[in-house]
């Protein structure tokens, strides 16, 4: 190493055990050249990370394809603040980020953590598919968004950059690869030329995988399997240097056997069995079909002026059955069905100007169409008690006679309507070289219908034996117009130091209670919540540029969060809203390159998010923690290059998440709480010296941790607690 060299290494060292201990860590990499400059559009701009006034985190397609991070729920453990609950399965998440959750297991639901694929929301989760393959990078963006996204959201967006067709180049590549659990993949892509103004890029991806959750009923198969398909086609089209197109198609498709659910306590409801260990009854596969097309277009007005329309449409499905229980028994069993279908229109207006001023001027529609039905199977069978006559047999004669549901189906069917219209603005202006004002403002209509709403008590048989809610007169509906937006300084202090503060407000629409299956006052709507937002944060460069480091510090005030709640006295199941939340925490993001063959990197998450007011199912929250909100998350991680030479290139990565105590609930039981837990997961690689081959050695949760990643107390009403356990060691 020459003395240069060890001059860096020193400082960087330095500068990592300084930071390490006052508990700065650091932020996952994306496109970089050799420089280590990140390339992101968080602001709709290309722009250097280092100078996005925004708490953002960077993912690049090639960190998640050698770490094979093949679906988006891997994304927690590369994100500090973010974090999932898998209520309605794998590869379908609900983010949870700084706090801000859905607490609703609904299929009809959106989060406030809102997913984007090339800049196209996907609100519903029929319509979120495979993803993670062919992307060019992955963007995390904390807190409220409006005046840059077409979708105004309180908690943040995670936002999917597909790799884009490039002219004039014939190129491809294909992986393949095999693991444990026979797991299969295949993915590839090819970019072609159509004449010297167009290119094709077509990419794909396919994955079988057998089930983990090993199931011991005989005959039986095993859950948590995995089989999936993607495809994706993007043509970009530039007929002038100031015009250009680009229309993306995509369809995908998941059949695995479905997840499974661990059932407590163990000794009555799993005795015997080991922790991946079930016995399940119902095993039917789990469909989700998705389809959409996609139009981007870019025209430069002028040198200064620029006008980008993005019109998308969408289609997808997700059919299941739960078999939610956990047990062999027909004890509770769920159906769910979701359909949903999509239009959305995004046009803006931004500025490039050599003056002090710039803006970006945006209207946005949405239109979002679901149909939802669920069904509530009670006791289907005799060991599960729906022999309510002694006769031997369950029947539509033993539901008739039910006292307390036994052998009774409770289903209820929905179409919902939401619509979203939106104008905003996102503003610059630069006092000095040093000092940029920032500001923009979000008009909001949301309107939304719940028509031809069904309840019914169904027999063993099928046959409808009643109606539980009667169906309305007019449908449940809602009108809310909002005005949010923000305000905001840089203080550009140095070439490699910038420091911000912002104020900002979040807006999410009202929401329909899904679950109204026996009761009349389920029928009812959810209010809108708000988020305002104070961040303090900086971007950093330090030793001759070998240090990045990140911080952000916020404060929330969380008004009207929704959630579901459960009347004691009743059983009925509403929405409601808790008053107020606060949440406080922070970021630190760190990068350090030592050398040319070492990087270390690490984050550090904290939170404290609690309850101020409020009472779920009889309980007073107030002082409770919020859900999905561990007060601390971690990583670190390193890569080294072990050999560049004739003979190739020989590399290694390891990382290492910490995720601390969290609960699930904000009644904040006891005994559902998670404990904290560590991953650990790493690869070796090789790659030819040309370039052309790689092949490389990986493993994800090697020390095969054994976690909750949501939990849900149903001990008083059907003599279990229900959980989703982790992905064991891959």
């Amino acid at each position: 190493m020459t003395s240069s060299n060890h001059s860096r290494a020193l400082k960087a060292a330095l500068v990592l055990l300084l930071t390490s201990t006052s508990g700065a860590a650091f932020a996952q990499e994306a496109d970089r050249a050799d420089t280590g400059e990140i390339i992101v559009t968080a602001n709709k701009r290309s722009e250097n990370l280092q100078s996005v006034s925004i708490s953002v985190s960077a993912v690049a397609g090639d960190a998640l394809e050698k770490g094979r991070t093949t679906q988006i729920d891997e994304l927690v453990s590369k994100v500090p603040n973010l974090q999932l609950t898998s209520t309605v399965g794998d590869n379908t998440p609900i983010f949870a980020l700084r706090g801000v959750s859905l607490n609703d297991f609904s299929l009809n639901q959106s989060g406030p953590v809102a997913t984007y694929y090339d800049e196209v929301y996907k609100g519903n989760f029929a319509l979120l598919g495979i993803a993670l393959y062919d992307l060019e990078r992955v963007e995390v963006l904390r807190g409220p968004q409006g005046t840059l996204y077409g979708k105004n959201t309180t908690g943040g967006a995670v936002n999917l950059i597909s790799r884009a067709p490039t002219l004039g180049e014939t190129s491809g590549y294909l992986n393949a690869g095999y693991g444990n659990f026979n797991r299969f993949d295949v993915n590839g892509a090819v970019n072609t030329p159509l004449g010297e103004n167009a290119a094709l890029r077509v990419a794909g991806t396919f994955a079988r995988a057998d089930g983990w959750f090993r199931n011991v009923l005989p005959g039986q198969p095993d859950l948590g399997g995995v089989r999936e398909y993607g495809v994706r086609a993007a043509i970009y089209f530039e007929p002038s240097d100031s015009v250009n197109f680009t229309l993306r198609g995509s369809t995908s498709y998941q059949n695995p056997r479905n997840y499974g659910i661990f059932a407590q306590p163990a000794a009555i409801n799993r005795a015997g069995l080991e922790n991946r260990e079930i016995a399940a009854n119902e095993t039917s596969r789990r469909r989700a079909r998705t389809y959409s097309l996609a139009l981007t277009a870019n025209i430069d007005l002028s040198d200064s002026l620029s006008l980008t329309s993005i019109s998308s449409w969408d289609k997808g499905s997700l059919n299941f059955i739960e078999d939610t229980d956990g047990q062999g028994i027909a004890l509770l069993e769920i159906p769910y069905l979701d359909r949903a279908n999509q239009i959305a229109q995004d046009l803006r207006l931004t500025s490039d100007f050599a003056g002090p001023f710039n803006f970006i001027l945006g209207a946005y529609y949405n239109r979002e169409k679901v149909f939802n039905a669920s069904t509530f199977k009670i006791a289907q069978d005799v060991a599960s008690g729906g022999d309510v006559d002694g006769n031997g047999v369950v029947n539509d004669a033993d539901c008739a006679a039910t006292t307390a549901g036994e052998a009774c189906q409770f289903g209820n069917s929905f179409d919902q309507i939401k619509k979203s219209f939106a104008v905003y603005t996102d503003m610059s202006f630069e006092l000095s070289e040093v000092v940029t004002l920032k500001g923009g403002l979000r008009f909001t209509r949301d309107t939304g219908r719940q028509p031809n709403f069904i309840a019914q008590q169904i027999g063993p048989s099928g046959a409808v034996l009643g109606v539980t809610i009667p169906t309305p007169a007019a449908p449940l509906s809602y009108g809310i117009s909002n005005l949010s937006g923000k305000i905001g300084v840089d203080f550009q202090v140095a070439p490699d130091n910038l420091l911000y503060a912002t104020y900002s407000r979040g807006f999410r629409a009202p929401s329909f209670n899904a679950q109204a299956f026996f009761d009349p006052s389920e029928l009812n709507v959810a209010a809108a919540e708000e988020v305002d937002s104070f961040e303090l944060g900086s971007k950093n460069k330090f030793a001759d540029r070998v240090i990045t480091l990140n911080m952000a510090a916020f404060y929330y005030k969380y008004r009207n969060q929704q959630f579901i709640n459960v009347d004691p006295a009743t059983a009925a199941q509403t929405l409601l809203n808790i008053p107020r939340s606060r949440i406080w925490g922070g970021e630190a993001e760190l990068t350090a390159r030592p050398s040319d063959v070492v990087t270390l990197r690490g984050s550090l998450g904290f939170l404290d998010a609690k309850i101020q007011r409020g009472i779920v199912s009889g309980n007073n929250v107030a002082g409770n923690e919020l859900t999905n909100a561990p007060s601390l998350t971690a990583s670190a991680g390193i890569d080294v290059t072990f050999y560049d030479g004739d003979a190739g290139k020989f590399s290694g990565t390891a990382d290492l998440a910490y995720t601390s105590s969290q609960f699930f609930d904000v009644v904040n039981t006891a005994r559902l709480e998670q404990d904290g837990y560590a991953l650990l997961s790493g690869f070796l690689r090789w790659e030819s010296a040309n370039g052309r081959f790689n092949a490389s050695i990986w493993g994800k949760n090697l020390t095969n941790q054994f976690y909750f990643t949501s939990r849900v107390d149903l001990l008083a009403g059907f003599g279990f607690d229900y959980n989703h356990v982790s992905t064991p060691r891959t």
